[in-house]
């Protein structure tokens, strides 16, 4: 992120919840998540809403939006540590769950 800042190249996060394997681990919620992805120098953070409840919180979150300062990023970060050592929570970075091309390589064409 800090290269993409200093070219001032646009940065998308996604999957700040991980798909909601995140909260499996139950060291965050998702509102943590959110804020916290939302406190990187990111211009915009696109997260899944799979009902009208989710839709609700993210925008509840969004609208109440405060960045964290460095004391809370670093409570959030040591709290999670442990859970995010071996990966078992980030699927969407150690497996293909999350690829919807591998899972369909028809799409590639022949």
């Amino acid at each position: 992120m800090p290269v993409l800042v200093e070219k001032k190249i646009g940065i998308q996060t996604m999957k700040p919840i991980g798909g909601g394997i995140i909260l499996q681990s139950k060291t965050v919620s998702a509102p943590e998540c959110l804020r916290f992805a939302m406190s990187q120098p990111t211009d915009v953070v696109i997260t899944g809403c799979d009902s009208v409840e989710i839709v609700q919180r993210a925008l509840n979150t969004a609208r109440n939006f405060k960045p964290m300062n460095q004391e809370e990023m670093a409570s959030l970060l040591g709290r999670t540590a442990a859970a995010a050592a071996q990966g078992k929570f980030e699927m969407y970075k150690t497996t293909s769950n999350f690829d919807g091309t591998a899972h369909n390589p028809q799409w590639l064409g022949s």
